[in-house]
């Protein structure tokens, strides 16, 4: 895991509120009618209807955020959804608390 990687994931504002939404995706966001939360994740139509910014962006940033290990993604036919990547936000703990 990259440190210099992990801490530019998380310098932008909307990436931030990414992984915030997708710590309770059920508070977050509306129910999906083809894939659970806990298990799958949330498209990423709706964390861009949420952020209010375009797909390409949006797609980007959860590229980055997968990238750091903080998200993880699966692919159902053709959506993809997207869930915090819960091994890679311990090792983000265990960085700032060990060697920050």
């Amino acid at each position: 895991m990259d440190q210099v990687e992990i801490f530019k994931a998380l310098s932008n504002k909307t990436r931030l509120q990414i992984l915030n939404w997708l710590k309770e995706p059920a508070l977050n966001f509306p129910d999906q009618p083809n894939a659970d939360f806990e298990n799958v994740g949330v498209c990423v139509g709706q964390i861009q209807n949420k952020a209010g910014l375009s797909q390409s962006t949006i797609s980007e940033y959860l590229s980055i955020l997968q990238r750091a290990d903080l998200v993880s993604s699966t692919r159902v036919g053709q959506w993809t959804y997207y869930k915090r990547n819960k091994e890679g936000i311990k090792q983000l703990s265990k960085i700032i608390n060990s060697e920050l």
